[in-house]
Order: C-alpha cells, then structure tokens, then sequence
C-alpha cells in the first residue's frame, strides 16, 4: 500500500477542499470569510485543488453521466427556502463576478429535479474536514435564497478510503426517513466535534484503523435519536432504491465537473466553491447573484 501523502485539502484564501486525490486528512480549522474583492480569487476549488481525478473513485469511471439522472429527487436532498423569503433581487451585471474565474458554467447543463424552481445544491461529504468548516455558511445561504428557490444537498462518496460512501448511504436513508432535513449540521457535529461517527481520530488526525471506521448500524443509532427505528434505517440503507439514489449521485458529480468538495452548484448550469468566489461571504452574495441570473434568463 502507497504511504498516504498529504491530502489536497488544502488552503486556498485560508479556505479549504477535499479533493479526489487520497491522501492524509487532517481537518483544517474553519476560516474567516475573506473580504477581498471576489475578482481577485484564484480558480474554484473544485478545479484548483487537483489536476488529474482518482483512479479509483467510488463513482465507476466508465458509467456516462446520466443527463436524466437529475430528473427525479432521489438524486439530491432538498429543503425548500423559508416561505417568507423576498423575491429573486433583480439581475445586475456590474462586472464583478467573472465567467471562468469566480464561476463556471456546466457543459452540457444537468436538468433539475424541482421544475419551477431554481436548484441550489451543494456537492459534500460529512466525511469532508472543509465540509465541516463551510456548512454553517451553506445554512446562510439557504435561508438567503428567494421564494423561488430551493436548497439542495449532493452527498459524494469519491473518497471510499475515508468512509464518504457510507455517510452518503447514511444521507440517502435519513432522506427517505424524513430525518435527514433536521440532521444536517448534527451529523457534521457527531463526526467533527463528538467523534460519534468519526472516520479520523480527533486528536492526531490520522484516519483510524478501518476496522474501527463507523458503520451505517452506527449511523443508525446516531439517527434513532431522531426518530429513525434503526432497524428500519439499516434496511432502508441497504434498499435498492437508495442503491438507485447513490448511483445517481454520483454520477451527477461526474457530470457536474466535480472534483473537490465543498461545490455549490445553481440550477445545473453554474459551478463555483469558496476559494472562486473569494470567501465564504462572498460564496453568499456570488449564489444571491447566479440565482438572479437565472431568475432573468441568463
């Protein structure tokens, strides 16, 4: 076995993202939004972060995207934006955010699984150190989108020798379970601050011995807190239909053009991470803009 060099999880404007390439994985500390102006960022995480993808990701490499695999909501999670969200802010392009440096656009664009509304989703993994660092901000960003959008979550399992599969499952089943929308930042909690589900060891930050990895029956008892039975989630887990869900997913992830994590997409056309838009804040105000950019027809 390869010795594990030093995960591309690496820091970007102090900002970090998992990327396909294996490697140690040490979580990074959270960071502060960058107030730099968003033009001046680096290329997006997603893209920056690797240069070749895994040989061997859990997503097969043979399987073509799917272009229909959107088109049901098996393929993401969703949680709609508070109904007493404003309308979609009217479109303005003063030239602040720039096509290929702060965003990418999606060749082809990925149908979406909620028609009539905008889809913002983000690609994650609980498994994923920067994840964790960046998912209260997605929580901003999902009380931030207007009526006419919604929030979506894409679990990835390119990382099999940290686990991602497995918290992927355990999304997918929570979801069928109705317990999955009230979990979200739970989850990134029980692995990152309690250790109830980690993979890493908290304290050194090396990946346990895999016979010590959590389980989808540990994730199980993590979810009966909540009101799964977990019997019941173990057989959900393991059911075809979920079976069906991950297999989309993540072939969505491969037609996205996915190849790090955090990735916030909008509507299947837009792709963009905290380092393109220049912070955390700006991720934001950047998903504000694209979702009023589609909201005009751009």
């Amino acid at each position: 076995m390869l010795k594990r060099l030093p995960i591309l999880c690496v820091a970007l404007l102090a900002l970090a993202a998992c990327s396909h390439d294996s490697g140690n994985h040490n979580a990074p500390a959270p960071a502060a939004a960058s107030t730099s102006n968003a033009t001046s960022a680096p290329a997006d995480a997603a893209s920056s972060t690797t240069t070749t993808p895994a040989t061997t990701p859990a997503t097969s490499a043979s399987t073509s995207p799917a272009t229909s695999a959107s088109t049901s909501p098996a393929a993401a999670g969703s949680v709609a934006a508070p109904k007493t969200a404003a309308a979609a802010a009217p479109f303005v392009d003063n030239g602040k955010w720039v096509e290929g440096k702060n965003y990418f656009r999606i060749k082809p664009a990925q149908p979406t699984s909620h028609p009539g509304k905008i889809e913002v989703t983000e690609v994650f993994s609980y498994g994923c150190p920067a994840c964790n660092a960046f998912h209260k901000t997605v929580d901003q960003i999902a009380k931030s989108l207007p009526a006419g959008a919604v929030m979506n979550y894409l679990p990835a399992s390119f990382r099999p020798d940290e686990n991602w599969p497995m918290y992927q499952r355990a999304f997918y089943a929570a979801q069928a379970m109705g317990v999955a929308s009230k979990t979200q930042d739970a989850m990134f909690d029980a692995i990152w601050k309690t250790g109830e589900l980690a993979t890493d060891n908290l304290t050194t930050g090396q990946l346990k011995p895999r016979a010590a990895w959590p389980t989808i029956q540990d994730a199980a008892k993590f979810y009966a807190k909540y009101g799964a039975n977990p019997k019941e989630f173990v057989a959900v887990a393991h059911s075809f239909s979920v079976n069906v869900k991950m297999k989309r997913a993540d072939e969505l992830v491969k037609a996205y053009g996915v190849e790090g994590t955090p990735t916030m997409i909008v509507d299947g056309k837009y792709r963009y991470g905290p380092s393109s838009a220049g912070g955390y804040a700006q991720t934001v105000e950047l998903t504000q803009w694209l979702v009023s950019k589609v909201a005009a027809g751009k």
